[in-house]
């Protein structure tokens, strides 16, 4: 029979790439201490990234070497597991829009669950935990309007939402004033504004 680490490596090599591997999901090959111990040794020699307590991914061999998981692939396999909302932040979402020429330097993501840090070997994944009205519409470009929107702030919602108006469809749109329930007042009231006169 062949070792726990060899067979944790097996099990990792065939799930797609940013598939999360964690200890009790392979409590079939071993009890819980083995486990953890032959993740820990994987995670110290390289062949498995810790991204956080518990949660390991494997890196992506590449001609020029070991490179970590896309991020995205990341937050959608770790949101999925978390069963979380998460979401890029604001300025990231503003920059997408074309509502400022700022690239974050930051990967910061906001989230239904607790506030944490991911690590990928250097580069370092912030998730902030955020209110409801501000995780609306994932995945599409209501949701990132509203983000975009709060981040940055009731003194540029008129100008941000000209823009914002130009950019989403009119589905988009719709989605958008579907979301004034539960947003702020100093968004709200724009929002509403924007819809009553087209």
């Amino acid at each position: 029979m062949a070792s726990l680490p060899k067979r944790i490596m097996e099990h990792a090599e065939a799930l797609p790439e940013a598939a999360p591997i964690c200890p009790g999901t392979l409590l079939h090959m071993g009890n819980r201490a083995a486990v953890d111990q032959a993740l820990s040794r994987l995670a110290r020699r390289g062949r498995l990234l810790r991204v956080c307590r518990g949660v390991y991914v494997r890196p992506i061999e590449t001609e020029f070497g070991m490179r970590p998981p896309s991020p995205p692939k990341v937050i959608a396999a770790l949101s999925s597991l978390w069963g979380e909302t998460i979401v890029p932040s604001g300025g990231a979402a503003a920059n997408l829009l074309r509502l400022t020429t700022q690239v974050p330097i930051r990967m910061v993501y906001l989230t239904s669950g607790p506030s944490r840090k991911l690590r990928l070997f250097a580069l370092v994944l912030e998730l902030l935990h955020a209110p409801r009205w501000q995780l609306v519409a994932p995945g599409r470009p209501a949701g990132l309007a509203v983000r975009a929107m709060a981040w940055l702030g009731p003194h540029e919602i008129e100008e941000s939402l000209e823009v914002v108006k130009r950019t989403l469809s009119a589905a988009d749109l719709d989605e958008l004033a579907a979301t004034r329930a539960i947003l702020p007042s100093w968004m709200a009231g724009p929002v509403s504004a924007l819809v009553a006169h087209g």
